[in-house]
């Protein structure tokens, strides 16, 4: 029977990259507490959180620290308008980030979630060369398969046909270089795929010399594009090209960031410093919605004048800079140094990796790919061929739905299932999860168990 609650949402609430006729037909889950890294529903059923609740839940849910930080400031004041005033956790959290993020970025620009940072970037970079006088670098330069956000700026750079096709009369036009990923390159036997995608993005970037103005990219992994991962040196060799022709690096860490990939930000593991830091998401543990862009000295340097020179940066939102977020997420950068988060990533990856490595032999598995704790296991209908399912059929979601049946809550990207645990989870937290999807994939590939209810798309 359906609860009130249940009957509620399906009659006022329209849900996000889902296909609402096939929710509002079939029985969905609605989650009421939490704890550690355990969701329960209303009918006192426990779930693994094992998407970190769509990839910002960090040290697990209730955790004292940001509750205490949340609490204590409610005392003092929920938000002011940064436009013309300064707030504590607002100052004491910007000066936090600059110290953890690559070398170089010394601005915070606040915003509210990972789309609108990209935005920022964007104007930024655009605004910049504007005030610089090089009026004609507007050009932006992004992969195949991007997808960073689902505002029109970051659409425009985004890649994805399903997600952005519909929108294309609304975007601005961007160049799109090939995305180099080690399994796409094993499934077209391309030769040096690191090296061939270099040589096209310096092709474009020397052919629009003078017209481009920034490029933007995930570092190391392609997350909605099914965590497709780089190779090692491409980052570093983007970062280059970008240098040579006079291009601002835009690094998205959205997703990637706050210690997904084992180091702070996944730009440190081939010591690459982008002009602007888009970050969202971890940001605050997972508690509050909060972004922020970070950006040089340089950059900032720009935009200073007297109001009669009209150099200001015109954007903002209501809530930037809210002290509710902001000291949440001076709670969850505590945490990282106190908890020694990071120092304790190498067992647990190492453990998903020995997991992944038992999964990938399934015989419906066409890889498994794996960035420190962001994991991605590519469904296939023929493993030798590497034959994707169709896509109709849904296989991803399935695989999800089963996974929740057993008492882990996961999502796809397609048909690859996505496995982004928190980073407190232990190592048998670790095993456990893992354990019951490996299980899942065999049950629904292997007998076909269709629950026919919509797992979304990511």
């Amino acid at each position: 029977m359906m609860s009130k609650i249940e009957q509620l949402d399906k009659e006022y609430v329209w849900h996000p990259f889902t296909q609402m006729q096939q929710w509002l037909e079939a029985p969905q889950t609605v989650i009421t507490d939490a704890e550690g890294i355990m969701l329960y529903d209303e009918k006192g059923r426990s779930y693994y959180d094992g998407v970190s609740s769509l990839w910002v839940n960090i040290h697990g849910h209730r955790r004292a620290e940001i509750d205490e930080a949340i609490i204590a400031q409610l005392g003092r004041v929920a938000h002011s308008t940064a436009l013309g005033l300064a707030n504590v956790p607002g100052s004491e959290l910007a000066k936090m980030l600059v110290e953890v993020a690559p070398a170089g970025l010394e601005k915070v620009f606040y915003s509210d979630d990972g789309a609108t940072a990209v935005e920022i970037a964007l104007k930024m970079a655009f605004q910049y060369w504007q005030l610089k006088g090089q009026v004609k670098k507007t050009k932006f330069v992004t992969l195949q398969s991007a997808y960073h956000g689902d505002t029109i700026g970051a659409v425009s750079v985004g890649g994805i046909d399903l997600f952005h096709q519909v929108y294309k009369p609304m975007l601005f036009e961007a160049y799109h270089v090939s995305a180099p990923s080690c399994y796409h390159c094993q499934l077209a036997k391309a030769g040096n795929c690191k090296m061939e995608c270099l040589q096209e993005l310096e092709t474009v970037l020397q052919t629009h010399e003078g017209e481009i103005g920034a490029m933007i990219i995930e570092p190391l992994v392609q997350m909605a594009a099914g965590m497709l991962k780089a190779p090692e040196g491409y980052l570093r060799g983007v970062r280059e090209l970008t240098k040579k022709y006079g291009v601002l690096l835009i690094a998205d860490e959205v997703a990637v960031g706050f210690g997904r990939t084992g180091r702070m930000f996944a730009c440190e593991h081939e010591g690459v410093s982008p002009d602007l830091l888009c970050l969202s998401k971890g940001i605050t543990g997972g508690y509050m919605p909060l972004a922020a862009t970070l950006t040089t000295e340089e950059i900032f340097a720009a935009f200073l004048g007297t109001p009669a020179q009209k150099r200001t940066f015109y954007h903002g939102h209501s809530y930037t800079a809210n002290q509710l977020g902001c000291a949440a997420g001076v709670a969850s950068l505590k945490i990282f140094e106190t908890d020694h988060v990071l120092e304790k990533m190498t067992e647990k990856i190492a453990t998903a990796a020995r997991k992944l490595a038992a999964i990938g032999k399934l015989s419906h598995v066409g890889d498994t790919r794996q960035c420190g704790l962001i994991a991605g296991i590519e469904l296939a209908e023929d493993k030798s061929a590497k034959r994707p399912y169709a896509w109709e059929l849904g296989m991803g979601a399935e695989v999800c739905m089963k996974a929740r049946e057993h008492g882990l809550f996961i999502r796809p990207v397609g048909d690859v299932v996505i496995f982004m645990p928190p980073l407190c989870s232990t190592v048998g937290q670790i095993e456990a999860m893992l354990d019951i999807l490996h299980q899942s994939i065999a049950e629904v590939t292997d007998d076909g168990q269709r629950s026919g209810n919509d797992g979304g798309l990511f």
